[in-house]
């Protein structure tokens, strides 16, 4: 089994020694996921009690401005961030930092109106719910194309589909999932297959903190 270098923690598909680097959303599901989310991983105090790295302030609130940096990146106000691994089907891995939207608020807000490619040096954001649900995502409000993958409560690859940017206007399509899911990943688009993406992939939560981003040489 291959073991790829940290995303963001950087790009990791076909990448054996990847050099160090850095969804958009109103809830987009047909059936409720607002019970509390489990948290798993290594969660310490602060974060398991606020479910937040970058608190929200009296001027900026949920999703609205960039927190100040904190080991190397700078968080989206009011989410999380956890220590994913992606596996593939040959069973290659790709350790990622992504930003996490585990309360009704933080899923419905998502990406909403987010220009950083880079998104403040995470790898993607990443959408849980407490039970699988149908239904899938939109792209309302949300200026930057995404990719976006949803994966089963096994934490297996359901379906994935390229979303293109919306305006805010309640006409914006829909991209449901090709079947239940609990997890959405949403990256800038075309970056799936940068942390290994694919039919037959898996993923697990290993901490809710991300250790410090790494730096250029």
């Amino acid at each position: 089994m291959g073991v790829i270098a940290v995303a963001g923690l950087g790009a990791c598909a076909g990448d054996d020694s990847a050099s160090p680097s850095e969804g958009a959303s109103a809830e987009r599901t047909t059936a409720p996921g607002d019970a509390p989310i489990e948290m798993s991983g290594d969660a310490s105090a602060d974060a398991a009690a606020s479910g937040t790295t970058a608190p929200v302030t009296a001027q900026e609130g949920l999703g609205e401005g960039w927190a100040p940096e904190r080991g190397g990146r700078t968080a989206l106000r009011g989410f999380g961030e956890a220590v994913v691994t992606i596996t593939d089907s040959s069973g290659e891995t790709c350790e990622v930092c992504l930003l996490t939207a585990t309360t009704a608020d933080q899923r419905e807000r998502g990406l909403m109106e987010v220009t950083d490619p880079a998104l403040g040096g995470y790898d993607g954001m990443l959408f849980e719910y407490a039970e699988e649900i149908s239904g899938g995502f939109w792209m309302r409000n949300t200026p930057m194309p995404l990719s976006i993958a949803y994966f089963d409560g096994d934490r297996a690859l359901v379906s994935s589909v390229d979303m293109a940017p919306c305006r805010d206007e309640p006409t914006c399509r829909s991209y449901p999932a090709d079947g239940p899911f609990r997890y959405a990943l949403e990256v800038p688009e075309g970056e799936l297959d940068d942390v290994l993406v694919a039919p037959d992939t898996t993923f697990e939560i290993d901490a809710r903190r991300c250790p410090q981003a790494p730096t250029e040489p």
